[in-house]
């Protein structure tokens, strides 16, 4: 697959002057939440769900809307939760901050939430999950029938046994969401290009100010005020990594300071405009040498991985399929293959995973590639035990033809070279 990997876009606006307001865009943002509540509830009655309690964070976002502190709502799940059926929508909101989903036109009833942590209820927790499970019980009998088939998130123990002892049958919700999620309207795909463009213009400014002697904290700060100027919201991981540092991946962002002539390599993981994902990954060269060819080899190879993946994808194609067909990891690279082929993304990383052919067996599972999918393509090259490693990755869109590329940020001309 031919991609435009030279670096001859320097000009990249200031993200925060790009008009990535609803307004510009076009986007209907009630018609944005309200198309994902029915596909929410078409898999509600596909897997047979009554009721949804929904307390992750994402999820309730995803399902009605609602943005309320993500982080912290995701460290204190038990703060706020949804109750989602055919007919209803109820969120269970924060005391104080039920005026933040008034024009929601998902919603049919808005009430305080009741806080069974134990931060929030201390020694008393168990008798707050208690009072907890009571008014849970009575409301969804209430709003879907005593012998209801429930599908739920994590909740504590106690919370849950109470509603099992209840009479409800309990299931898993999470296969209902990630399957309303995985294909995307033609909204949310606008919103996933404005994430991007956003988090484009933030890794530029990051480029332009790399150089020897900065550190990575100072490096990785770069993008997130550009990003948060934007309009883009938080980082999901803390991954730019140099020298010696970017190998084995996955070691997080430090105080670490870059030296001369090694690489840089950042996977943005932002949950940027809209609360979409812009998930691309690039490695750049700190300079003031040219790369040396160890490097440009890692370079190479890893984008000719992440080249022939995207040219594999088809839609229709099974995952099994695409594992088969996915390319064959170098065996001095293998050890340290990034742990997927591709996956999922959209609000966050999503369903599917796929995984590679070496790993299929043991972890992999079956499905079909969609059109409106969007998949992010993933590679990271470096050797066991080696002294640098380089990380790439394309979020692309499937279509009713093809593949449509999402993430255009260029690719490095220096290191591309031989």
């Amino acid at each position: 697959m031919e991609l435009d990997w030279h670096h001859d876009r320097t000009d990249l606006p200031d993200a925060s002057l790009i008009d990535l307001s609803p307004e510009h865009l076009g986007i209907d943002e009630d018609a944005l939440t309200l198309g994902r509540l029915a596909r929410v509830r078409a898999q509600m009655r596909r897997f047979e769900v009554d009721v949804l309690l929904l307390n992750d964070p994402v999820n309730i976002r995803y399902t009605c809307g609602a943005r309320n502190m993500q982080v912290f709502a995701a460290r204190n799940s038990a703060a706020r939760y949804l109750l989602v059926t055919d007919t209803q929508c109820v969120l269970f909101e924060m005391f104080g901050c039920e005026h933040l989903v008034e024009s929601l036109p998902t919603l049919t009833e808005v009430r305080a939430s009741r806080n069974i942590s134990f931060v929030a209820a201390g020694w008393q927790q168990e008798a707050a999950e208690r009072e907890w499970a009571q008014e849970m019980v009575t409301t969804l009998q209430a709003l879907a029938g005593p012998k209801a088939r429930l599908g739920m998130e994590r909740l504590s123990p106690h919370a849950t046994l109470q509603l099992v002892e209840a009479g409800f049958v309990i299931s898993d919700a999470q296969k209902v969401v990630e399957q309303a999620r995985a294909v995307k309207s033609a909204p949310e795909i606008q919103c996933i290009r404005a994430s991007i463009a956003c988090t484009d213009a933030g890794v530029m400014a990051l480029r332009n100010a790399l150089r020897p002697g900065i550190t990575e904290n100072a490096l990785w700060s770069v993008l997130h005020q550009q990003v948060i100027a934007g309009g883009g919201e938080y980082f999901e991981t803390r991954l730019l990594n140099s020298g010696r540092h970017s190998n084995p991946w996955f070691q997080e962002t430090g105080s670490r300071i870059i030296q001369a002539n090694e690489l840089v390599a950042l996977d943005t993981d932002v949950v940027g405009c809209f609360g979409y994902y812009a998930d691309f990954s690039r490695t750049f060269h700190a300079g003031p040498d040219k790369p040396s060819e160890a490097q440009r080899t890692l370079y190479r190879l890893a984008y000719e991985q992440v080249a022939h993946n995207i040219d594999v994808l088809k839609p229709g194609m099974s995952f099994c399929d695409y594992a088969q067909r996915a390319w064959d990891i170098p065996p001095p690279y293998h050890k340290n293959r990034y742990y997927v082929s591709a996956h999922g993304v959209g609000m966050t990383g999503e369903y599917p995973y796929l995984y590679h052919a070496d790993d299929f067996a043991e972890a992999g599972y079956d499905g079909e590639i969609l059109p409106g999918m969007t998949l992010c393509v993933e590679s990271y090259i470096g050797e066991e035990n080696g002294s640098q490693g380089v990380k790439l990755e394309q979020q692309v869109l499937i279509t009713e033809t093809g593949v449509e590329l999402l993430s255009t940020f260029p690719f490095e001309a220096d290191l591309m070279q031989l």
